[in-house]
């Protein structure tokens, strides 16, 4: 007997387009909750464009975060296409946007407007930088990782920055919007009031950068690009192997030891610039340069099998198919069939025809699994049967 969601019941009128609101509104859409994903007509959320690559005739960075959603063309500037909006805001219990501020507002949909249309509603707004001084500031994820510090340690060398190959700081802006909702849904249960979330990708950076960052507010201390390489502990960076890069990310003394034993340089554990986390940190390059002559005498998956029933953490450079194979390996299940709406998948053949396998989502619910019961939306594909319940 298939279980009860988590957020059966939550309606989610979801105005946000691109990567960051559109992850965390697929997060509550796999917990259960009805997403209608509100898109221009003709043109749909800019994700639509976004290729290569393509898989079903349409392009996969559309497709990884959008599944489990309805999709509703309408166009804001239409007084009746309003009209229906403005009834979906009245009916849902959250609405996600995206837009520059004031863009709401104009369309008579920001917050003050919403909460007289619904009190009991959650409404969260997703920005670049705030709706202060920051309002006019594109929201970019390569933009925010140059101005929130992420590059500045981020790169194979000082002076040498680059971005991450993923989009983390929209990624972890949704993350904390979906954690956000959450907890005013709670409230709203509680209350029966609902309230404005908030959430910013500079200030999601900063807190997301921890230690980084805490080393500065605490210390005063400005942290710099170091390669693979970490501020305060060693070894923890990538070496070469016989073969390919590995990993060796040693937490403590005791990890030291049995990386030393496991190399056959068991001396090197009692080397006084090597004995403690501090000396290693104070001494990298002796260490890089005794440990990456150590590691270059077999290849990477050889050194994993040795080195890992020891305890050492380490492990090869994997590319995305490694890493999936990995998972798999491991039981993880990493990914799932995401069927048609109606549940019959009819083939992968055709474009968008059938199931698409998409990466599982990574929360474990006991007893209210997360779902995925419907692929994501062509453009307006679910348009008539919205506009005739917002109607009736």
């Amino acid at each position: 007997m298939t279980s009860r969601a988590a957020l059966s019941g939550v309606l989610v009128a979801d105005f946000s387009r691109v990567l960051a609101a559109p992850y965390a509104t697929m997060l509550l859409a796999d917990l259960g909750a009805d997403v209608v994903k509100v898109e221009r007509p003709g043109s749909g959320d800019d994700t639509r464009a976004w290729g290569p690559p393509h898989a079903h005739g349409e392009a996969t960075y559309f497709l990884s975060v959008n599944r489990n959603k309805r999709s509703f063309a309408a166009d804001l500037a239409d007084e009746r296409d309003r009209a229906r909006c403005e009834e979906l805001v009245r009916r849902a219990d959250v609405l996600f946007e995206n837009f520059r501020p004031g863009t709401m507002d104009k369309y008579g949909l920001g917050w003050e407007r919403a909460r007289e249309l619904n009190p009991g509603l959650v409404y969260c707004s997703v920005t670049g930088f705030g709706g202060g001084a920051g309002a006019a500031l594109p929201g970019y994820d390569l933009l925010l990782q140059a101005l929130g510090g992420l590059m500045s340690v981020t790169g194979p060398a000082p002076g040498e920055p680059v971005k991450t190959g993923a989009a983390l700081v929209d990624v972890l802006t949704g993350l904390h919007a979906a954690v956000g909702v959450l907890a005013a849904l709670r409230h709203r249960d509680a209350t029966g009031q609902g309230q404005l979330v908030e959430v910013n990708l500079l200030s999601t950076l900063l807190s997301s950068l921890v230690n980084q960052s805490a080393g500065y507010t605490l210390a005063g201390a400005v942290p710099g690009i170091l390669g693979n390489r970490h501020p305060s502990i060693a070894p923890y960076e990538v070496f070469e192997a016989a073969d390919r890069p590995i990993v060796i990310a040693v937490g403590n003394d005791r990890q030291f030891a049995a990386l030393c034993r496991g190399l056959g340089t068991p001396e090197l554990a009692a080397d006084p610039r090597f004995a403690t986390n501090p000396d290693r940190v104070a001494h990298v390059e002796e260490l890089a340069a005794v440990l990456g002559a150590a590691l270059r005498r077999r290849t990477a998956a050889r050194w994993f099998e040795l080195l890992t029933p020891l305890g050492v953490p380490c492990g090869p450079v994997n590319d995305l198919a490694a890493a999936v194979d990995l998972a798999e390996r491991l039981g993880l299940r990493p990914t799932v069939a995401v069927p048609e709406a109606d549940g019959a998948a009819r083939g992968a053949g055709g474009a968008g025809d059938g199931a698409m396998d998409l990466v599982r989502d990574p929360i474990g619910l006991s007893a209210t699994p997360p779902r995925y019961d419907r692929r994501p939306p062509r453009l307006g594909e679910h348009t008539e049967e919205i506009a005739a319940w917002l109607d009736s």
